[in-house]
């Protein structure tokens, strides 16, 4: 159902790890005798353990698409409280510190991904996703497809990367996807972390 419904793929693994979670919770219970007060007993038990207001929410999610969408019981749950929305301001980076973040790597595949992620505005998955028939450099835009919600979208493509990508095309030549790991596969989101973590530190 989630891959009917073109859920993204990171999406869908939350979505099964948290309701595997659910009922093995609930192994000795048919799951269609499950009530609300049931779900809310557990939905406070993992508050008590101190899961984020953002995990609740996927949990709650993934419930009620296993009751709603795939045994079609619209509403089953409708009066499932969800965790009040935690009011947290983001650490915001200089343009400096990016910059310092950015020029701290000699690697050119890896100043790339790091350049792409700040000028672009590019989710890690988007990232990960792009081919090298995305970038658009007539136009000066990458083309985003299957986004959040599965949309396509155009960003921009700053001048200084386009520069940077031909160097790392000339160097790297990939084929697929324009950032790939070994054996030509997609380059992994751990390793892009691994990345900016490395790169933050240094």
């Amino acid at each position: 159902k989630l891959e009917y419904k073109r859920y993204a793929k990171n999406t869908a693994r939350t979505y099964i790890s948290y309701f595997e979670k659910f009922i093995n919770h609930f192994k000795t219970n048919n799951l269609l005798n499950i009530t609300e007060h049931d779900i809310q007993t557990y939905l406070n038990t993992l508050a008590q353990k101190g899961v984020s207001t953002s995990q609740l929410n996927q949990v709650v999610n993934s419930i009620k698409f296993y009751y709603e969408v795939v045994e079609k019981m619209p509403n089953r749950f409708y009066s499932i409280e969800r965790p009040r929305k935690e009011e947290r301001l983001p650490t915001i980076l200089s343009t400096d510190e990016v910059k310092r973040i950015i020029n701290s790597t000699n690697n050119i595949k890896h100043r790339c991904i790091l350049s792409l992620l700040y000028s672009s505005g590019l989710r890690r998955q988007e990232l990960l996703n792009l081919q090298p028939s995305d970038i658009d450099s007539q136009r000066m835009v990458i083309t985003i497809r299957g986004g959040k919600r599965n949309k396509d979208r155009h960003t921009l493509l700053s001048p200084k990367v386009l520069s940077d990508l031909r160097k790392y095309y000339k160097q790297f030549m990939p084929s697929h996807y324009l950032f790939e790991g070994p054996a030509g596969k997609q380059y992994s989101g751990t390793s892009v972390a691994k990345i900016l973590t490395k790169a933050a530190l240094k």
